[in-house]
């Protein structure tokens, strides 16, 4: 079982994004309903927060809803949605304690009026915490980020706002979801399933990814550790040899 102290301080990631996966699937091996897998689930996204809070990384990302959970049974988003709501006016105390910024990105519109309020006042009242910036990715999907990105400069370049000769990555950057974010270092997905699942595809281009078998509501703080000391072990080459690093 690995240990906070056994992760090097000088080796974090910056930045880590984690895909919550294997709600549905825990509630079903306890006999339980979906949505019971998803009120455990708060639990673990409780302990992540707060040990990487800890571990002193600077930024987490998490896959809460994405575009395509709209499809799910109504019943499970109206549940899903309910959580949202109640989980960030209880853990408001938690994050002040812990100086956690919170944010947001996606279609925000999407989300229910309610939603909406809830999260727009989190946002606002943990705006000056500056120990971690703990972002949700709600009604989120990259390729609609990417499509809203391309419409956007595009009616930039049209109205002479913006060359294309001046577009570049930076460009790309300022007109994403993510554009006060660094680019991922650490993706981990839980569940044992290995895919992207349509999240942040441009700013995973040289991140780590780590995929476990731990189901989303048992994940705890060691399996966070687990997954650092992977990355620590791991060379960062982005495209240059070893010799070059070294």
């Amino acid at each position: 079982m690995a240990h906070l102290d056994q992760i090097d301080p000088k080796k974090l990631p910056h930045h880590v994004a984690i895909i919550m996966d294997g709600n549905g699937r825990w509630a079903k091996k306890q006999g339980l309903f979906r949505s019971k897998g998803h009120e455990s689930g708060t639990k673990a996204v409780r302990d992540v927060i707060e040990a990487t809070a800890e571990i002193g990384i600077p930024f987490l990302t998490l896959y809460a809803f994405s575009t395509e959970n709209w499809n799910r049974p109504k019943l499970e988003v109206q549940t899903l949605m309910r959580l949202l709501v109640s989980s960030l006016k209880k853990e408001l105390p938690t994050l002040h304690k812990n100086n956690i910024k919170l944010n947001a990105i996606g279609a925000l519109e999407d989300l229910p009026k309610k939603a909406q309020i809830e999260l727009r006042d989190v946002i606002e009242d943990t705006k000056n915490n500056d120990r971690l910036t703990l972002t949700l990715a709600l009604s989120y999907g990259a390729r609609e980020e990417i499509t809203k990105t391309i419409k956007e400069i595009s009616s930039k370049v049209k109205n002479n706002i913006i060359s294309i000769e001046n577009i570049d990555e930076s460009i790309i950057n300022e007109h994403l979801y993510t554009l006060n974010l660094p680019d991922v270092d650490l993706l981990i997905r839980t569940s044992g399933e290995q895919r992207i699942s349509n999240f942040l595809l441009w700013q995973i281009a040289y991140a780590e990814l780590y995929f476990t078998e731990v189901l989303w509501p048992d994940f705890r703080k060691t399996d966070l550790y687990e997954a650092i000391l992977n990355f620590q072990n791991r060379e960062r080459r982005f495209g240059k040899t070893s010799e070059q690093l070294n």
